[in-house]
């Protein structure tokens, strides 16, 4: 028997988001920009788009000829798929992409391209994560039992004081078991975790399906069919592996850290002490937000405080939001927290992984053979 999904209340906003809001409405009348992309975001999208084909044809063209070049191209190709995730279908997804919903839609469908299902992805990330960040048995993308404990108020198992070593190849998984298992099994169930979420229409199943064959088409199916070597089934692997490993890992940074706040949600109904909007800034801590490159391919999610305050906004607006965040936070007496360098962020990730591992935190549950 499935028990009852827990609940949260957050209490109405106390004034922070509504003069954050009101900054941020400032700052695009000001600046005479559209919260969506406009030109720039389309525009980088076609280079995204472009480097992602360029290395599939090369791959296809030349990957045959010797093992290293194979590798390499078999990186960008797995680097530029995730590249379209970041920068292309998840601001699509969130509505920020452009004005029209039916373009959003259709640019959101890239995702389905690529491996994911776009239907399920918008509940749990946009709903689930957004809504409930970093509140355990709320927010699927902190539940990695048994395997790992991502928060002192999950269980602590003996296996988890190695955590912090094999925690790397382990997020590797998270690519090949999205695309192959996860999606298919939340369809099947209409459950995310605890939570249900509605059933899809058939167009949709229709794209979820139709996404799956296409990607394993184009990832697996043709490379075969050039090649004709198994060497094909080890690459597709490896490159997934990368995947898993960057996709994780930029997740990680962001709220599974040691400045980032936690909370749980037992049985029944629980009411957080603060608004919306100051969880979101409370449990998100912004990684290397002087790193324009990283910025450019992570799509602004080294931003999150931002992108989750403003999901709806274009993420090439991100950077000049930070300085308005920032200081609303600050007037606010809202903790406002960011890790000056990506290698800080890692650190600081691996630090709560071996101390998550290593001890029980006060007032969590035993360690559990």
């Amino acid at each position: 028997m499935i028990s009852p999904a827990p609940r949260v209340h957050f209490p109405g906003d106390d004034g922070f988001y509504s003069d954050l809001k009101s900054r941020a409405e400032a700052y695009l009348s000001r600046t005479g920009r559209p919260a969506w992309g406009g030109l720039a975001m389309h525009s980088k999208t076609g280079l995204i788009l472009a480097w992602h084909a360029g290395a599939y044809a090369l791959l296809l063209a030349f990957g045959g000829s010797s093992l290293p070049l194979a590798f390499l191209l078999v990186l960008s190709l797995a680097l530029s798929t995730v590249g379209i995730g970041f920068a292309v279908m998840h601001d699509a997804n969130h509505g920020a992409w452009a004005q029209s919903p039916i373009v959003n839609r259709a640019v959101g469908l890239s995702l389905d391209i690529v491996g994911g299902s776009s239907y399920v992805w918008r509940f749990k990330h946009n709903v689930r994560h957004h809504t409930y960040a970093n509140i355990d048995g709320l927010d699927a993308d902190i539940d990695a039992a048994p395997f790992l404990r991502l928060a002192p108020t999950q269980r602590r198992r003996f296996l988890h004081r190695w955590q912090h070593l094999y925690a790397w190849p382990l997020y590797g998984l998270l690519a090949p078991k999205w695309w192959l298992y996860d999606d298919a099994a939340d369809l099947w169930t209409g459950r995310i975790g605890a939570l249900p979420f509605p059933r899809p229409p058939a167009r949709e199943i229709t794209f979820a399906v139709v996404g799956k064959l296409l990607f394993l088409a184009w990832s697996l199916a043709v490379p075969l069919l050039v090649f004709r070597t198994p060497w094909v089934l080890a690459f597709w692997l490896g490159g997934s592996l990368v995947a898993g490993v960057v996709l994780a890992v930029v997740f990680q940074l962001a709220h599974v850290v040691p400045s980032a706040e936690f909370h749980a949600a037992a049985p029944g109904s629980k009411h957080m002490s603060t608004s919306w909007a100051e969880h979101q800034v409370r449990t998100t801590v912004d990684f290397a937000p002087g790193n324009p490159l990283l910025t450019w391919y992570l799509g602004g999610l080294n931003y999150q405080v931002e992108h989750h305050l403003f999901p709806s906004y274009c993420h090439l607006h991100y950077p000049a939001l930070s300085v308005i965040v920032e200081a609303t936070c600050r007037d606010h007496g809202v903790p406002y927290r960011s890790e000056p360098t990506l290698r800080g962020a890692i650190a600081a990730h691996s630090r709560l992984l071996r101390t998550l591992g290593a001890a029980p935190i006060r007032g969590a549950a035993p360690v559990v053979a």
